[in-house]
C-alpha cells in the first residue's frame, strides 16, 4: 500500500517525549501513529477512554463539606497556626 506524508503540529517537549518512550518500546513515532489510527479504525472509536478530570471521592466530599461550610478551618493568622491545625 502507498504511504502518504501527513503534517502536524505537536509541542517539541511533547514530540521528544514520545520518541523516547516509543524508542524503548522499539517502534519510532511514525509506527505508533500508525497504530493508533489502525486501532481506532478498528474498534470505530479513539482506543481509550477520554474523559474530564473529575475529582476523586476525598476531594469531592472536601468540596460538598466546602460548599456547606462544613469542617471549615481558617483562615489562619500565621503559618504557626495553620501548621497547629495541620498536626491536629
Amino acid at each position: 500500500m502507498k504511504s502518504v506524508d501527513i503534517t502536524f503540529r505537536i509541542e517539541e517537549d511533547l514530540k521528544a517525549q514520545a520518541e523516547l518512550l516509543f524508542a524503548d518500546l522499539g517502534m519510532s513515532l511514525s509506527t505508533a501513529c500508525n497504530i493508533f489510527l489502525r486501532q481506532a479504525i478498528r474498534e470505530q472509536q479513539i482506543p481509550f477512554v477520554i474523559s474530564r478530570n473529575v475529582p476523586n471521592t476525598v476531594t469531592q466530599a472536601a468540596m460538598e463539606s466546602a460548599e456547606h461550610e462544613e469542617d471549615l478551618y481558617g483562615p489562619f493568622d500565621s503559618v504557626e497556626a495553620l501548621m497547629e491545625a495541620l498536626n491536629a
